[in-house]
């Protein structure tokens, strides 16, 4: 958080920063100098809007802080420490305390470490060295719009979970291919997380085979997770795709924090606009708690009679534990419109319509897992048209618009 001098942009810090309205700032016992360079930063762009300078540090024990710096308070305070620094110290600590929302700019001429230190104990998040010039300043400010865009633009995530009615019906082939897809073809935030307590393959699909976390230790630090957290344990798909992997080995059982699957989820949702959760096989206790929490449950099968069987037995129990034969979804793997089993067949021993058949090209799935690309040069075979379809019908929207920072400043 803190600044040097001089410091030039960050050209990712300003990339993540679309604002659609200005930042609101006020200025406390600016000295003249300072005072001109803020004002005129403030009037060369409309992102910023200057409220006011205030000329002293009197915030009296009667006033409020709302009734001093304004209500609603502003996005950015700078304050100038070099005047008095333990008034500013203290009109710092009530600026924090009372409006948390404010990033407050320490303004000073000194750069010794225990000033720096003494500032941001006071709550200050920038601390900012005289000469102060633009480009100190909007480095600063950009990190606040980049925070603040990030509490506006939060989603909420459709969550999709994925379970094989037995072993090799294709789940973690469909759940990696799909998320690829919605990501890369139609520009949706998507997160894939591959639940499975050991020997995940989502990871191994994608071509992501180097990592140091994986699902069970975010659920174990979820007391802790934020933004900076949640990055060391995603993995980035050249499609666009996130993952977060299971375990690529055998674990030990783990004893997880009560609640820590809901609250990691609800974490998520607010980040993603499609989560994909691809489940381990069975019904267990773990399971059941993610499909009681996801939207909607797929149950991928073959047009096996062991498969289909399973099929009814998952559809039953689930029944049984009141969870809504409305969310549940029959998605046949493999599908061949020739096979032994028909269409009417399949549908009639599970007493649903299938919700989605994807055509048996086993072939060229190999070629996509080998790859580890599900986007890549086989992406023309029919199961890729497939999906491609299934990803359409639920991820086609208009794309947000999202601009860089450096053209919006210069405005």
């Amino acid at each position: 958080m803190t600044m040097t001098a001089k410091e030039t942009p960050n050209a990712s810090t300003q990339e993540g920063f679309s604002p659609s309205e200005p930042l609101s700032l006020i200025s406390i016992c600016l000295d003249g100098t300072t005072s001109n360079v803020v004002k005129n930063f403030a009037d060369s762009t409309r992102r910023v809007l200057l409220q006011k300078n205030l000329g002293d540090y009197g915030l009296d024990d009667s006033e409020s802080v709302f009734a001093w710096i304004g209500d609603p308070p502003p996005d950015v305070c700078l304050i100038d420490f070099d005047k008095n620094r333990r008034s500013a110290s203290l009109i710092a600590e009530a600026i924090h305390t009372g409006a948390p929302q404010t990033a407050i700019f320490a303004v000073s001429s000194e750069s010794q470490p225990d000033a720096i230190v003494q500032a941001m104990r006071s709550g200050c998040t920038e601390y900012l060295v005289k000469p102060l010039d633009r480009d100190q300043l909007l480095n600063a400010l950009a990190r606040v719009g980049g925070h603040k865009k990030e509490r506006k633009e939060h989603y909420s995530a459709q969550v999709m979970a994925f379970v094989g009615a037995k072993g090799g019906c294709g789940a973690t082939t469909l759940v990696t291919q799909l998320g690829a897809l919605l990501a890369n073809s139609y520009a949706r935030k998507t997160l894939v997380v591959d639940v499975h307590p050991e020997c995940g393959d989502a990871a191994l699909y994608l071509g992501l085979t180097k990592y140091r976390y994986h699902y069970l230790e975010l659920l174990e630090n979820t007391d802790r997770l934020d933004a900076e957290l949640l990055q060391s344990f995603v993995m980035h798909h050249s499609s666009g795709v996130d993952l977060i992997p299971a375990p690529d080995g055998i674990e030990p059982p783990r004893s997880l924090p009560p609640g820590a699957v809901r609250q990691t989820f609800d974490f998520l949702r607010l980040r993603y606009e499609f989560i994909l959760v691809d489940l381990g096989p069975g019904l267990t206790e773990e399971n059941l708690e993610l499909i009681r929490y996801c939207d909607q449950l797929h149950i991928v099968t073959v047009a096996e009679v062991s498969a289909l069987r399973n099929v009814v037995r998952h559809i039953d129990y689930l029944t049984k534990k009141e969870i809504s034969p409305d969310r549940i979804r029959v998605v046949v793997n493999r599908h061949n419109k020739r096979g032994l089993i028909t269409d009417e067949q399949i549908e009639k021993a599970i007493g649903q319509r299938i919700f989605w058949k994807v055509p048996n090209q086993y072939v060229q799935v190999v070629k996509t897992i080998s790859a580890g690309d599900p986007v890549s040069h086989v992406s023309s075979s029919d199961v890729t048209k497939n999906l491609n379809e299934w990803a359409g019908a639920v991820g086609r929207k208009a794309k947000k618009e999202s601009r860089g920072i450096l053209g919006l400043w210069s405005r």
